[in-house]
C-alpha cells in the first residue's frame, strides 16, 4: 500500500471510488456501511490539489482504495453546509482556544474502499493526512451524520476523535468532532 499527496493525474481514480460510495450513488446494501454525502467534480478536484495540496490516497496495485480530503475553510466555504460551520465555529473552543478560520481545517469526507476496510487503512492514511496539515493548522474539525454510526465509530473508536457538539442542518443532525493535529494515532 502506498500513501501520497494526490496528483492531477489521480483524479479520475479518486472520483471512481468516490462514485461508489457517493449516497447518490451508492448500492442501498452499502449505505450502512458508510457513505459520503458530498458531491464532487473534476474541477472542485483540481483545485483541491493545485491550491490546498489537501487530497491524500492510498494506492494498491495502482488503484485508489481510499482517499481523505482535507482543506483550508475557505476552500470549503462555496458549500452552505461547510459556510453554515464557518458561521458557528468561534462558538467553540478547543484546546482551550476559540475555533477559527486561522487555527483549524475541515477534515473529510474520507472513503475506504470496502476491499481494504479493517486493514488498518483508515489509521495510515489518517495520520498521513494529519501529519501534513499540521503543519498549518494545529486543530483538525470535521462532522459526521448521525445515520452514518460506521463512520462514527471508526473516527471515535479508532482514531481518537472527540465529539465537541451537536448540531443539525438541513433535516439531518450531525456530530462535530476535533483532534489536535500534534498527536499521532494511537493504533
Amino acid at each position: 500500500m502506498k500513501l501520497k499527496i494526490a496528483e492531477l493525474s489521480d483524479i479520475n481514480k479518486v472520483l471512481k471510488l468516490h462514485f461508489r460510495y457517493q449516497i447518490d450513488s451508492i448500492k442501498e446494501e452499502d449505505k450502512k456501511d458508510g457513505f459520503v454525502t458530498t458531491a464532487f467534480t473534476k474541477e472542485q478536484l483540481t483545485e483541491l490539489i493545485e491550491k490546498e495540496q489537501g487530497l491524500f490516497i492510498a494506492l494498491k496495485e495502482d488503484e485508489v482504495v481510499a482517499y481523505v480530503m482535507s482543506a483550508s475553510w475557505h476552500f470549503w466555504s462555496r458549500w452552505p453546509m461547510f459556510a453554515f460551520m464557518i458561521e458557528h465555529l468561534g462558538e467553540l473552543e478547543y484546546l482551550g482556544q476559540k475555533l477559527s478560520v486561522e487555527n483549524s481545517y475541515q477534515y473529510g469526507p474520507v472513503c475506504i474502499d470496502k476491499s481494504v476496510r479493517g486493514s488498518g487503512v483508515l489509521e495510515a492514511i489518517f495520520d498521513f493526512a494529519r501529519e501534513a496539515m499540521s503543519k498549518r493548522f494545529p486543530i483538525l474539525v470535521t462532522f459526521i451524520n448521525k445515520v452514518n454510526p460506521r463512520s462514527y465509530e471508526a473516527h471515535t473508536r479508532k482514531l481518537g476523535l472527540e465529539v465537541l457538539h451537536e448540531f443539525s442542518y438541513n433535516s439531518n443532525n450531525y456530530y462535530e468532532l476535533v483532534y489536535e493535529t500534534s498527536k499521532k494515532v494511537q493504533a
